[in-house]
């Protein structure tokens, strides 16, 4: 009897963890989102990548001293978490295959981390190396203007249509 009960119990636990992970779910949440302007979806997906960036930044250290080492470290992880966050939620489908949006997306990405890394580097180099964090923020909000035009513009932008030879009265 006892065996019987671990059986359904295990049962309940799997029907519960299907219908968390249901498609119902997951189309609400979509829904939800979709109803925040897409600059907002931006900011969001990019705070995410922000506190993952600053969570690795904290925690290499003991690790990895040099903070420049330590940075490229943390961008790198802030980058894959905000690509696929930002092709679920923030930007419509361009039409492209995965792929290519993705070298899309490497190509702005790496204008934007490399004004963040300049910005940082600049700042932590001269007068805020007591509190490196501090330039990674200020890094971050300047980035995120060239990346969010970037991405809207490039990497996500719809494929044109076709132009034909005849116009259109």
């Amino acid at each position: 009897m006892a065996a019987g009960n671990q059986l359904d119990a295990g049962a309940v636990g799997a029907t519960a963890a299907a219908d968390m992970a249901s498609p119902d779910r997951t189309d609400l949440f979509r829904r939800l989102v979709a109803r925040l302007p897409r600059p907002m979806r931006f900011l969001g997906v990019g705070a995410v990548g922000l506190l993952t960036d600053l969570s690795v930044f904290t925690a290499i250290p003991q690790h990895l001293d040099h903070p420049l080492v330590v940075r490229l470290v943390s961008l790198a992880v802030a980058t894959l978490v905000t690509w696929r966050l930002n092709r679920a939620l923030t930007f419509d489908r361009s039409g492209r295959r995965q792929h290519a949006e993705a070298v899309r997306y490497a190509v702005v990405t790496a204008v934007a981390q490399g004004t963040s890394y300049a910005v940082f580097a600049a700042l932590v180099l001269t007068v805020l190396g007591f509190l490196p964090q501090a330039a990674t923020v200020i890094g971050a909000a300047i980035a995120a203007l060239v990346s969010y035009n970037g991405h809207r513009l490039y990497a996500f932008a719809p494929i044109a249509a076709p132009r034909s030879g005849v116009s259109k009265p």
